[in-house]
């Protein structure tokens, strides 16, 4: 049955991602702001 398990794959790091202040993980790029999967911490993106 583990063998049926997808392994998970992570994207390459690119150059400009930020890491959440509070926990490390990488953050999601969203159009208006950065934010965090693990602990929900965001960051808006200035205009």
């Amino acid at each position: 049955m583990a063998d049926d398990k997808k392994a998970k794959k992570f994207a390459a790091y690119k150059p400009g991602e930020k890491f959440c202040p509070k926990c490390g993980v990488r953050m999601a790029n969203h159009n208006d702001r950065f934010a965090c999967g693990k602990c929900k911490y965001t960051e808006w993106k200035k205009k």
